[in-house]
């Protein structure tokens, strides 16, 4: 039986870990380095490092800091922000990431995602997708001069639009279309994030969650919610997804990822034992 991933995330900006509500009012959560090492120790099955502000500066990702943290675990490292082209991906891979998440990058040149897939494996390859619920009646006209793939765009039936650098950028694209895109290109995950319920302890959205992960062959994290362990529960058995990402209910102390697996475990969702 497959088991079902615990993955703490350490968003990054200017060095230091934060968290904030739906990607704004961004508050401190401690040093990258520190934490990696605070998680690899409490039994976390992966990590996930990401530059939030990479791509909307325009600067690459902060390799020293990836470095740091990568020589402070040994689990599974995933980096993302400020990726845009394949010799990134190669550079992140040898300061230590394990597997290297693609987002902005891939929307603007969907080939970096089928290229590195070749050649450096599926298993390394993430696509992160920011979704967020379309609140406006659907006007055409808004995006008919977006620069996307004409079978991408979103239409009169779309619920979720892909939003780009760090949550700034709106992209015309169909959250559910573009799912199925990756997965042909060779992604080996999608890293799937609610704009909507992003850092409001809510729960996940359970909706797209479920129609992406019953969608795509590939593996979903679900990102964006936890506030309770019935929310991690929620989101693999309502949700379908195969790994669930959480950053303040670990960060601030509400739970610890031993209380997680414990929750899960004792209602039959197999969690890997802490070693």
């Amino acid at each position: 039986m497959l088991t079902k991933r615990i993955i703490p995330c350490l968003d990054v900006d200017n060095g230091r870990v934060v968290k904030g509500v739906s990607f704004i009012n961004l508050r401190d959560a401690g040093d990258p380095s520190e934490l990696a090492k605070f998680y690899d120790r409490e039994g976390a099955d992966e990590l996930i490092f990401l530059d939030i502000t990479a791509s909307s500066d325009n600067r690459d990702t902060m390799v020293e800091v990836v470095r740091d943290v990568s020589e402070e675990v040994f689990i599974p490292l995933t980096v993302g922000g400020g990726i845009r082209q394949i010799s990134d991906v190669r550079k992140m891979l040898e300061a230590g990431a394990d597997k290297v998440s693609l987002n902005t990058a891939a929307l603007g040149d969907p080939d970096i995602v089928k290229e590195s897939a070749s050649f450096f494996g599926s298993q390394c390859i993430v696509v992160a997708i920011d979704a967020k619920r379309i609140s406006d009646p659907f006007n055409s006209d808004s995006y008919q001069n977006a620069s996307v793939n004409e079978t991408l765009k979103i239409d009169e039936n779309t619920v979720w639009e892909v939003y780009t650098h760090g949550g700034r950028e709106p992209t015309g694209v169909d959250v559910i279309k573009w799912s199925r895109e990756v997965a042909k290109l060779g992604a080996g995950e999608i890293l799937l994030t609610s704009m909507d319920m992003d850092g409001h302890e809510s729960g996940y959205d359970l909706e797209l969650l479920q129609l992406v992960s019953t969608t795509v062959s590939i593996p979903v994290i679900a990102s964006g919610g936890a506030g309770t362990l019935e929310h991690l529960r929620e989101a693999i058995e309502v949700g379908r997804a195969d790994a669930v990402l959480a950053a303040s209910i670990f960060h601030f102390g509400t739970f610890s990822i031993s209380q997680a697996k414990k929750y899960l475990s004792e209602r039959n969702i197999a969690v890997r034992p802490i070693r």
